[in-house]
Order: structure tokens, then C-alpha cells, then sequence
């Protein structure tokens, strides 16, 4: 294909416009070359984008489908422009992390502090994914690093430890669970949830396990973060499934009971995961030095 950042906001401003004449107008272009661009891009894909009338265009079937990949790349253009300008006021280095759940909400706030403040001239961005997504991520260059759990294929990536990250059942410290010390999932797949938000890397991974015991969760209700969760279940109103970290946080100030889960899922390690950790970037292997290091892996 051969779009240009110009044929790509051309043609969204073609969208929003409902016109050639107005999307021209807002890409500063004449309205012949407005045309014969769109009619580049048509012939480039062998069908048309839009349909034309008196009214205006409107988006064909392939129109609707590049309209949000348009909208991926020029997003990208973007944050890629911006984090090259950041070059030019002295950063040294990005770093992309996917991560984990339990990575993000336990782990990483702790550690990227301190490092921001000893490395003024990096920036990192953090985002939260299933481990199997951030695998095939990382391995496809759409990131530096990754944060996965130890039970995700690598499919040749080269991995380090990073932090123990142990599943439990947090529960009511009264009631039903008070002398309960550990159990299988399948014991309690059918009790009442309280869980984290839909999209939670996390959630996902509890509610594939119990798929394959032919169950669906059933929520009372799902929050944003794990505190939140911790909250409601101290409340009595139902139970979650969390890292051990959070829930030993969590009950050094509240009353609740924590529970082992005895499935080998639940007992996992968190590790560091790249194409090759001998050719990234100096600053990164710095990072990387970093996190390995921290009194978070013991």
C-alpha cells in the first residue's frame, strides 16, 4: 500500500466532512488533489471508499474498516512524534512496558518512582495485558518489555525473574470461611465474586480457569482495583481471588481471611520477558537491571 499520513487524514476529514470539497478544506489541500488522492487510495485497494451522491459521500463497507485503522496509525504518528520531540529536550531513552495485572497494581508503583527520580531524562509507558497478548506484543516489536506470569508460553522470548506472585482467596474474616485454611478452586467456583473490572488481565486468567470446569463466575459486583475489591469482600459480601501481596497489605490495617488455593496456577512467579535482553539499548538493560534487583523478587 502506499497511503501517506496526508492520504490518512485526508481521508478522515472526508469522513467528518461528508464531502471531498470539505474534507479538502480541512486538510488544507485543493479539491483536485483532495481527488486524486482519494482516487490514488481507491485504485491502491481495488474498491471504492465511499459512494458519491449530491448530498455528499458516505462511507462503503472497506471505507468503515479504514476508518479505525486510520485512526490506530495516525494515533501512533502522533505519540511518536511526541516522544521524539522529548529527545530534543534531553530525554535519553522510552521505555514500553506491558505488564500484568498484579504487576501493575502491586509491584511496579513502587519501583518506577524511585527510578524516574535517579533517571530524570527517561520516561516509560505502562500498560496493562494479558499475559499471552503481552508475549505476542513484545515479540512483534510493539513493546520493549513485558511482565507475565510464569505459566505463559514465551514462544522463544528470553525471560528473568521478577517477583513471586502467589494466587490466594480473599474472604470475609467471619462466617462460612472463618476456619477455612486453603481450597481447590473448584470448591468455591460456584460462590459469590467480587471481582475486577471487565478487561482485568487478571480476571480474565480466573474466569478461563473456571471455564474449564464448565462454570461462570458469578459477580456481585466488579470494581477497578484491588482495595476496592478487598473493601466490599471484608464487607461480607461475597469473596475474590487476588495476589497474595495485595491481601497481606490489605490486613495489616482490616479484619479478613486470607485462603490458600491450592491449584498450581494460583502458586506463580512473575518474570521479565524480551526479544533479547543483549541488544536493547543500554538505559533499557539499566531498567531491566533495576526491576531484576529490587527487594520486590523476594
Amino acid at each position: 500500500m502506499r497511503f501517506d499520513i496526508v492520504d490518512l487524514r485526508l481521508f478522515l476529514n472526508v469522513y467528518k466532512a461528508g464531502s471531498i470539497t470539505g474534507g479538502a478544506a480541512l486538510s488544507n489541500l485543493t479539491l483536485q488533489s483532495a481527488s486524486e488522492r482519494i482516487r490514488g487510495m481507491e485504485g491502491e485497494l481495488g474498491v471504492p471508499l465511499f459512494s458519491r451522491s449530491r448530498e455528499g459521500v458516505k462511507l462503503s463497507d472497506a471505507g468503515y474498516s479504514l476508518v479505525n485503522r486510520a485512526n490506530i496509525v495516525l494515533q501512533h504518528v502522533e505519540h511518536m512524534r511526541s516522544e521524539l520531540r522529548q529527545y530534543g529536550k534531553g530525554l535519553r531513552g522510552h521505555i514500553n512496558l506491558l505488564c500484568n495485572s498484579s504487576a501493575q497494581s502491586e509491584f511496579l508503583p513502587a519501583l518506577i518512582g524511585p527510578y524516574l527520580l535517579s533517571n530524570p531524562n527517561i520516561s516509560i509507558s505502562v500498560k496493562e495485558m494479558l499475559s499471552y497478548d503481552i508475549v505476542a506484543a513484545v515479540k512483534n516489536q510493539m513493546a520493549n518489555l513485558g511482565i507475565v506470569a510464569d505459566s505463559t508460553q514465551l514462544n522463544g522470548l528470553a525471560s528473568l525473574p521478577f517477583s513471586d506472585d502467589e494466587l490466594v482467596v480473599f474472604a470475609p474474616a467471619n462466617g462460612r470461611w472463618h476456619d477455612i485454611e486453603s481450597t481447590t478452586f473448584e470448591e468455591i467456583v460456584t460462590a459469590e465474586f467480587i471481582g475486577l473490572s471487565e478487561g482485568s488481565a487478571l480476571q480474565e486468567h480466573i474466569e478461563d480457569h473456571a471455564k474449564k470446569l464448565g462454570h461462570r463466575l458469578n459477580y456481585r459486583v466488579r470494581m477497578t482495583t484491588f482495595d476496592a475489591v478487598m473493601q466490599i469482600v471484608s464487607s461480607g459480601a461475597g469473596i475474590a481471588i487476588i495476589p497474595r501481596h495485595a491481601a497481606e497489605r490489605y490486613c495489616h490495617h482490616h479484619s479478613c481471611k486470607i485462603i490458600r488455593l491450592t491449584e498450581r496456577w494460583a502458586d506463580r512467579k512473575l518474570i521479565i520477558c524480551a526479544r533479547d535482553f543483549a541488544e536493547l539499548p543500554s538505559y533499557i538493560k539499566e531498567f531491566v537491571d533495576f526491576l531484576a534487583q529490587r527487594p520486590a523478587n523476594s
